[in-house]
């Protein structure tokens, strides 16, 4: 009996050490459903992106607008006390002044754009048929598709690109497959041309691409389709009118997922497009490891986050005025 009401008494205990712990997550969810906790879930991301975001990029900005000296560290002081005493400002733009002057930073950056514009919409034109079948595939076959979609993330990017190169080569399955097809008679030039850059980046960014259509394209009402048929529209006809125009969104969200990484890409023109092309990342490089030149190499890579940040901002103003006058209307 004594046995019997100390395992009573552990079996109480811990009702009510189990039962104290529900009650106490469901006060804090609670809590985190009142003004306070929206703070409280704002306020992890944002110091998430304090620490790892907006601190390093202050840190480059000052790197950028420093002097290029050969101590440790690797740029001087912004801001000094002279030898009267009297504060001196050591502030320099002579890496901006660089990028514009020199003629290779503007060819790097137009190349780059034009990387990254080309590969967005190869990727936009091979992965939104690939989205929409998914789409309206079954759940099961729905779930093996995004498998494989996402079945090169499981090996590294620069393993997947050195692959690539191999198959590019001038005596590469591509070539001999071309050969013994007859499409040619002497080996084609891929390796180390823009096009390999192109097939790379579009490669590598694909799912990028899909998923976020797959996700919008999910999301739409298959009634809409159906009406318009009732309507007597063609099925071309219904898609151009109702599923492009509601698959914009992720249209969009693709091609920033893509275009944003691709602009400042650095390995996979290094291994395709070979010694002669010119990318952004590259420069960024060099100025870092060949050149030692921290400030030019921190200007450079400020002044690309300016060509990617501002226009981004500008659209989403315009997109927000869009649908405010929509509203209005309304």
């Amino acid at each position: 009996m004594q046995a019997g009401g100390a395992n009573a008494g552990w079996w109480d205990l811990w009702y009510q050490v189990v039962l104290g712990l529900f009650r106490q997550i469901g006060a804090l969810g609670r809590e985190l459903r009142g003004s306070r906790g929206r703070y409280v879930v704002i306020a992890v991301p944002t110091l998430w992106l304090l620490a790892f975001f907006l601190a390093p990029l202050l840190v480059v900005l000052k790197i950028s607008v420093a002097q290029r000296t050969g101590g440790v560290p690797p740029y001087s002081d912004l801001v000094a006390i002279g030898e009267q005493g009297l504060i001196q400002i050591n502030v320099s733009l002579a890496g901006y002044a660089r990028l514009l002057a020199d003629p290779l930073y503007i060819e790097s950056y137009l190349s780059s754009l034009q990387f990254a514009s080309v590969s967005t919409l190869a990727c936009l034109l091979i992965g939104y048929p690939i989205a929409y079948g998914i789409a309206r595939a079954s759940p099961a076959t729905r779930l093996v598709l995004l498998v494989l979609v996402i079945l090169p993330f499981w090996t590294s990017s620069l393993l997947r690109t050195y692959a690539l190169s191999g198959l590019l080569r001038d005596n590469g399955l591509v070539n001999q497959a071309m050969l013994a097809l007859g499409l040619v008679d002497a080996p084609v030039r891929l390796i180390d041309t823009p096009f390999a850059v192109y097939v790379g980046i579009t490669y590598n960014y694909l799912p990028f691409m899909v998923l976020p259509l797959v996700a919008n394209l999910m999301r739409l009402d298959g009634t809409l389709l159906q009406a318009a048929a009732d309507l007597g529209a063609r099925p071309w006809r219904a898609f151009l009118s109702v599923t492009l125009p509601l698959s914009v969104p992720g249209i969009v969200a693709g091609s920033l997922l893509v275009f944003i990484p691709a602009v400042g890409e650095y390995v996979i023109p290094a291994l395709l497009g070979g010694p002669g092309s010119l990318s952004i990342g590259q420069r960024i490089w060099e100025d870092f490891f060949s050149g030692r030149n921290y400030p030019l190499a921190a200007a450079v890579a400020v002044a690309m986050l300016v060509l990617i940040v501002v226009p981004m901002i500008l659209f989403e103003r315009f997109q927000e005025r869009r649908a405010e006058r929509e509203e209005a209307r309304t």
